[in-house]
């Protein structure tokens, strides 16, 4: 029989997963929020989400044009909470540890940015705005540590609550994945579509009902553009949005991210590049049709999500994500699984009257790779007094190239943290004048380098090649 079958008198699928989730001591409702999905993956879901279901979104409102909002987003900053995502290890970087923990401006970490830009928002404005953060087990333990180094940040409430775990599921079986070389391996965090469940199952979503907060503004921690705008909170407020998505503009290298879409029906929804079918692969990447990516900022009306879970039995019908992946991802050839998660921001075709603002670029800034790191490293961003990162305003005055500069770095030799610092051992060079910056081949780099306009920098020597101290780097660069 086909694992995908099961008839009526066999016994029920589930259970293997039951007792195993029940083992870990995990909540009831994770465990039936989770059947919901492995039922649907049993009877053939691909979570694909076709063309038909996916319409273009022409136009949207605009978040410059919402200055009118700022004094009743100004109003309701006592009644916001700043909830940021932080399970990721930065192990695709070459960490061991929280991605929050990397120094990424001044010596600062991302954590130690986020703190600092919520005590500023308090004192700023004299609103309690308390700062939560969605751990995983992985990263929990560090980050609560270094926030202690903030002895004014603790409040009313706990400053994490954690996010779930699941099993991965064999593909041949459909049955839990066992893997005694390394029992963590045998689960998965299920998405970021998790805080949802993970805000009520905790009991965090009701202590802040309970104590007066109605809005959270909920992002990525390595999103530094991500920070309290009163304007759209006004807009949210003034509107009485249950759910409000900050979308930018898609360019060639947003391409495979999620972008925003709508139904038949003008309803709005997020489609995940795992969601798309593949012979429509071309069509997700059109960056001219569907014109909106999702930052993964999310402003959320708290009483309404305490509704929706209640309609739903405290479960959040997102749309399925069914990754396919080797259980053990350091063993390509390891048995084959499924991940089963959602994403956050699919909730947006779950909210009746959610909508979507178009922001500027400068509120989407992750670092995803070493490129995005050195960027940020560099004379090109600046600190604010608030801890906001902006660009250097020459670069808005016309003296030098707009926008944010593109670098690209060859993954050979800058893939890994330890890697990057090696070859920059004086830190990023001057990049204010410099629209792109592209690296090929082993090349370090000496002390107050400078790169202006765009840069392609090419050592095919075979053998590591040196940038010399204070030189000034224009144009192809070959070095031999």
């Amino acid at each position: 029989m086909s694992p995908l079958k099961n008839s009526s008198s066999s016994p029920d699928p589930f259970l293997p997963f039951v007792a195993k989730m029940e083992a870990e001591g995990l909540p009831l409702s994770l465990i039936e929020s989770f059947r919901f999905y492995y039922n649907q993956l049993r009877e053939g879901a691909t979570g694909y989400i076709h063309r038909g279901q996916a319409q273009p979104v022409a136009s949207l409102p605009r978040s410059a044009h919402l200055a009118s909002f700022a004094k009743q987003g100004i109003e309701m900053l006592d009644k916001l909470v700043v909830i940021k995502l932080n399970g990721g290890l930065g192990t695709s970087m070459g960490m061991d540890g929280p991605k929050s923990l990397l120094p990424v401006k001044d010596g600062l970490t991302f954590l130690d940015i986020i703190a600092r830009q919520v005590l500023a928002l308090r004192q700023t404005f004299q609103a309690r705005v308390p700062l939560l953060l969605m751990n995983s087990f992985s990263t929990r333990t560090d980050s609560l540590a270094a926030l202690s180094a903030y002895p004014s940040l603790p409040q009313s409430l706990p400053l994490d609550f954690a996010q779930h775990k699941v099993p991965k599921i064999r593909q041949d079986t459909l049955l839990p994945v066992e893997w005694p070389a390394d029992r963590e391996k045998e689960w998965c965090p299920p998405g970021h579509g998790d805080i949802y469940l993970a805000l009520h199952t905790s009991g965090t979503l009701q202590a802040l009902l309970a104590q007066g907060y109605e809005y959270a503004f909920v992002s990525n921690a390595d999103n530094l553009g991500a920070i309290v705008d009163t304007e759209i909170l006004g807009y949210v407020a003034a509107n009485h949005l249950p759910f409000l998505m900050e979308v930018t503009e898609r360019t060639a290298g947003d391409r495979k991210g999620g972008h925003l879409a709508q139904d038949a029906d003008g309803q709005l929804l997020l489609r995940e590049i795992a969601q798309c079918p593949p012979e429509e692969m071309d069509e997700f990447q059109d960056i001219e049709r569907y014109r909106f990516f999702n930052t993964n900022n999310l402003w959320v009306h708290l009483p309404s999500l305490a509704e929706v879970l209640a309609a739903h039995n405290g479960i959040l019908p997102l749309p399925l994500i069914r990754n396919s992946k080797p259980v053990d991802p350091t063993q390509p050839d390891s048995t084959p699984v499924y991940q089963l998660e959602t994403a956050m921001g699919l909730a947006i075709s779950v909210f009746a009257g959610a909508q979507a603002v178009d922001v500027p670029r400068n509120r989407f800034r992750p670092v995803k790779k070493c490129n995005d790191l050195l960027a940020l490293w560099s004379d090109a961003y600046f600190l604010t007094d608030g801890f906001r990162v902006r660009l250097d305003p020459v670069r808005h005055s016309g003296a030098a190239p707009a926008g944010d500069p593109l670098v690209t770095l060859d993954e050979r030799y800058y893939g890994l943290i330890d890697d990057l610092q090696a070859r920059f051992p004086h830190g990023a060079p001057s990049l204010v004048q410099c629209r792109s910056l592209e690296v090929c081949g082993d090349v370090y780099f000496g002390r107050d380098v400078v790169v202006e306009g765009d840069v392609r920098i090419c050592n095919r020597s075979g053998v590591t090649q040196w940038i010399e101290d204070r030189r000034v780097l224009t144009g192809d660069v070959e070095l031999r």
